[in-house]
């Protein structure tokens, strides 16, 4: 069969195989027509597809990533895992007590859109950060949307990670869940999509999908840049009209910078929602938690069960935290070790060590950053340019109270995903072993 032919590409290919699959399938599920309808689906996005082709030419990958039941199920025990730790009175009071006062706050919200990251092993998935506004979940679901069977087995095999159709109304339904956490049973407000110069972000076109989201569901939504966010009257406003509900995209996790101060303001006099906020980044997204979660010395103290503790140590890579004290010892060991910022964000300032400098080092010593151990991405096989290559890959589950949203990959080369690999770009994520087989049509089965 002709599919066949084009699916396969090593021998010994076992299309039950997940590890098989990501290296010896090469087809190319993406239905760029399809993408382009989807991105387009409302008329004030008109010219969007083309616009990202343009402009962001590696956003989207036309491969797709596959992982095993087994995987997906440990991604799922792992996240349950943190959340029992994130749960307990010792955890959150270490954790906020590094963080700035504006993190004490506790409004009511959880923090919309947190970022699982993963690099899949032998031994298991391995969680190598967590972040509090993962950007792409939208996109991601657009791009699900879009693939085609390029084989039998992605109709008979494979399913989606998430109810894909319905999957904007859960986002919305999310978003009204934050709102009604901290404003009760009150109709949700107005909201302000809010990132530092919207428009020059990569993920611009993700924002405009939002706002179209909102207003699809009857919420009226502005994209707002924050400096043009003011305070005043005990309301947070922009323009003419005040705005009650923040989908917050800055990476000023505090709120800190002057530009930030009228945010900041409403923020902590409670007179807007805000979501994510500082205490889901302190609770989850500071790197130097994750000390904590590798550490099984440390669960044990806090009190964590011994099945939650096994899961941690054997699925998060040990991290320590830099030190002077430690600095001799790391710095014989960093070969091992991936350095990052406590604060980090987007692999930003972040090293791998075999790649350091003694200048580089100065800087991290002087800094605030951990060491975790190096785990190396896993890798897919696609063909770019007539060509087969191998792309590494790294895997993000979107969560909300606990609950994977989503899973999606992304598929790069170089040290860190960059979104300018020919070839590379998010990728959709389907399970092998599939329960629901009903998402791919059999009649479409592109040669």
């Amino acid at each position: 069969m002709r599919e066949k032919e084009t699916f396969i590409r090593a021998v010994g290919f076992d299309p039950s195989s997940a590890e098989s699959l990501n290296r010896g399938c090469v087809c190319r599920p993406l239905d760029p027509d399809r993408l382009c309808r989807e991105l387009e689906a409302e008329p004030s996005l008109a010219g969007l597809c083309e616009d990202i082709a343009r402009t962001r030419p590696h956003l989207f990958s036309a491969t797709a990533v596959f992982i095993s039941r087994e995987q997906f199920n440990r991604i799922a025990e792992i996240i349950a895992a943190v959340e029992s730790v994130v749960s307990l009175a010792g955890y959150r009071e270490s954790a906020l007590a590094r963080a700035p006062r504006i993190a004490q706050l506790d409004p009511g919200p959880l923090g919309v859109f947190l970022g699982f990251d993963f690099h899949l092993t032998s031994q298991g998935p391995q969680l190598i950060e967590i972040n509090t506004n993962a950007g792409g979940a939208l996109l991601n679901t657009v791009l699900a949307r879009s693939q085609q069977a390029c084989c039998r087995e992605m109709v008979t095999e494979f399913e989606p990670t998430a109810d894909l159709e319905n999957l904007e109304r859960i986002f919305f339904t999310m978003f009204s869940e934050e709102w009604r956490r901290q404003r009760g049973e009150a109709p949700l407000g107005r909201v302000a999509i809010v990132d530092d110069n919207p428009a020059g972000q990569y993920l611009y076109p993700e924002i405009r999908l939002f706002e179209r989201m909102f207003a699809r569901f009857g919420t009226e939504a502005v994209i707002a840049d924050a400096r043009e966010l003011l305070w005043r009257e005990g309301r947070l406003w922009h323009g003419a009209q005040p705005r009650d509900l923040v989908y917050n995209r800055l990476t000023d996790f505090y709120l800190e910078e002057p530009v930030h101060a009228a945010l900041r303001a409403a923020y902590e006099d409670g007179a807007v929602v805000v979501t994510p906020h500082p205490r889901a980044h302190a609770l989850y997204a500071d790197k130097r938690n994750l000390v904590t979660l590798s550490d099984d010395g440390t669960l044990a103290a806090l009190g964590v069960p011994a099945e939650a503790r096994a899961i941690l140590v054997a699925g998060v890579p040990r991290t320590q935290s830099v030190t002077q004290e430690r600095a001799e010892t790391l710095w014989a060991e960093r070969r091992k070790l991936f350095f990052k910022p406590a604060a980090g964000y987007g692999s930003k300032a972040a090293y791998r060590g075999d790649k350091l400098t003694r200048r580089v080092w100065q800087e991290i010593l002087r800094a605030n950053y951990v060491a975790q151990t190096l785990v190396a991405p896993s890798e897919r096989r696609l063909e770019v340019d007539s060509a087969e290559t191998d792309l590494k890959l790294d895997v993000r589950a979107y969560v909300y109270g606990g609950a994977i949203q989503l899973v999606a990959a992304r598929l790069y080369e170089g040290q860190t995903t960059n979104f300018r690999t020919p070839g590379g770009g998010f990728a959709p994520v389907f399970v092998v072993g599939a329960e629901n087989k009903n998402f791919f049509n059999p009649g479409q089965i592109s040669a």
